[in-house]
């Protein structure tokens, strides 16, 4: 079992990667327009953020809605025939977003927007992956792994904690590295 768990690991790997350098291909073949334009990776942009307050009340709507719905459509399509074309879509579009996102960073701030890159992503990242982890791998390997229920109290666990991390750590981190700007 060990040996196949592996091997599938590997394969929802092969499958982010291609995604993820498309995205990098994306931003570079198009760098002149995101270099052109103003984003979240602007000095401007930074600066207004340093000065907002986040109010945690309207913050977590808008977080149920950017991390819950995808999940939540994520899980319903891996309980229908198209499952296994659903994690691969997913994983290559989260390839690409994320390769997307890196390049847009390092060419608007260099190594200092890969390292915001990486500390926007903590510490809620290491719960919201595991459980999309397990709703894929799910997805994936149907028919010979079963959905139960230690999967959806594990999977909701893990999402729960990353949503609590995000609305309360994860702005005091970000603020606190675009301080050292």
């Amino acid at each position: 079992m060990p040996l196949k768990m592996f091997h599938v690991k590997r394969q929802l790997l092969a499958l982010f990667m291609p995604g993820f350098l498309l995205g990098i291909l994306y931003v570079n073949l198009e760098a002149e327009q995101f270099a052109a334009g103003a984003g979240i990776f602007s000095e401007y942009f930074l600066k207004q953020y340093q000065q907002v307050e986040i109010l945690t009340g309207e913050y977590i709507w808008y977080l149920l809605q950017v991390r819950l719905i995808p999940f939540l459509v994520m899980l319903g399509a891996a309980f229908t025939k198209f499952r296994k074309g659903a994690a691969v879509l997913f994983l290559i579009w989260t390839g690409f977003s994320a390769g997307l996102l890196f390049s847009m960073a390092v060419l608007g701030m260099g190594v200092k927007g890969s390292i915001l890159c990486v500390i926007g992503m903590l510490p809620q990242f290491l719960f919201y992956i595991p459980a999309y982890l397990i709703v894929l791998w799910y997805a994936y390997c149907y028919p010979r792994m079963q959905w139960n229920v230690q999967k959806s109290l594990v999977s909701g666990g893990m999402l729960l904690i990353g949503l609590i991390l995000e609305l309360y750590v994860n702005p005091v981190l970000v603020g606190a590295f675009l301080k050292t700007l």
